[in-house]
Formats: C-alpha cells, structure tokens, sequence
C-alpha cells in the first residue's frame, strides 16, 4: 500500500511549487506518486479545470456526500459559503503514493483515520520573506495581505504537529522537494505498521 503524505503550508511559501517539483522527482526516479483532488462547492477560477485541479460539485452533493462519511477530510472557508474535502476514494488503500495539499485542520483529521500518514509543513526562513513573496504576486490587496500574514503566524504557532518542518528558501523549490523525497525514502513498507492505514 502506497504512502499517504500530507503537505501544508501557509499561503506564500512556495507549498504548490514544492509539490510539483517532488511530482517531476518521482517521476525522473520512476516511481508513481499522485496529487489528490478535492472537491469544493466553490465555482472555477480562470485556468482551473475540473476533475484536475478540483473536483465541483453542487453544495447538495457535497453535503450528501459528507453525511455519507466519504470524506477522509473536509472544510468550511468564508463563513461556510466555500466547501473542500478529500474524497476516500483519492487516497485509500492505493498501490501508489497520494499527496495531499491540505490544511493544518485537515492534517488533523487525516491522522485521525490514519495514523501513519507523513506530514511536511512548509515554511519561509522568516516572516519577511513570507510577506515579501505575499506582495510579490501582485494579486492581494493590503488587506488580505494583512489577513494572510495573520493566518501564517496562527499555522506556523500549530506546525510542531508536524513531524518534519521543511523551510523553502529563495530559490530553493528543487532542494525543498528534494528534502521530502529523501525523508519519505526512509519510510518504506518494511519499517512501517501495515494496517495503519485503516479508516
């Protein structure tokens, strides 16, 4: 049975990027590893394409769906008018390895079901550089500048329930992702409780 990684991250510490690069890194070492899709009730934003980067679906199925217990783990964002979860059917009992871009609140529920899951926090060398990337982009008003820093400082005081903290540093995507793949090297099925990964 394939690993169940989790990899959260406050929002400007390169996480997606860090993704995609141990994606390519799994895929140069031949080895198979997927990114899980979510579902959401939110609608696409430009460039997004359904059943790649998100599962959309109607509120209602995602309610009904919830109250079915087929979510590994799900969230309410903005005042409950935004829905995510992470469909069993994306991670359990799988031959490969499934990566999950959730959460500290979602790492939370995962572990619960599955206690051998391995969770990275990824973060910034210091709050400058965070809010630095932050305004970087472009794209976020002074205020939610403000907000996100806030929610930053608020997951980073909650990583240590991470086993392994990993800072991305300027440049560093590739070394990052690197450092993840080494450490999951170390989890192989023979170190590891076979049925762990049980709901």
């Amino acid at each position: 049975m394939g690993k169940i990684i989790v990899i959260s991250g406050p929002s400007g510490t390169g996480k997606g990027k860090v993704i995609e690069e141990l994606i390519k890194i799994y895929k140069e070492n031949s080895e198979e590893i997927k990114l899980s899709v979510s579902d959401t009730t939110r609608e696409p934003r430009v460039g997004e394409i359904n059943g790649v980067h998100y599962n959309f679906i109607r509120r209602e199925e995602f309610l009904a769906k919830k109250d079915r217990g087929e979510y590994l783990e799900n969230n309410d964002y903005k005042g409950n008018s935004q829905l995510y979860g992470t469909p069993l059917s994306e991670v359990v009992d799988k031959d490969y390895d499934v990566v999950l871009d959730i959460d500290i609140n979602g790492y939370k529920q995962v572990i619960a079901k599955c206690p051998d899951t391995i969770g990275f926090f990824i973060t910034t060398p210091d709050m400058e550089t965070l809010e630095k990337r932050l305004r970087g982009r472009g794209t976020e008003t002074e205020d939610v500048i403000a907000k996100r820093m806030q929610r930053a400082k608020e997951e980073i005081a909650e990583s240590e329930i991470y086993p392994h903290v990993i800072i991305n540093y300027d440049n560093g995507v590739r070394d990052a992702a690197l450092e993840i793949y080494n450490i999951l090297k170390s989890y192989e099925p023979k170190n590891r409780n076979k049925n762990k990964n049980v709901i």
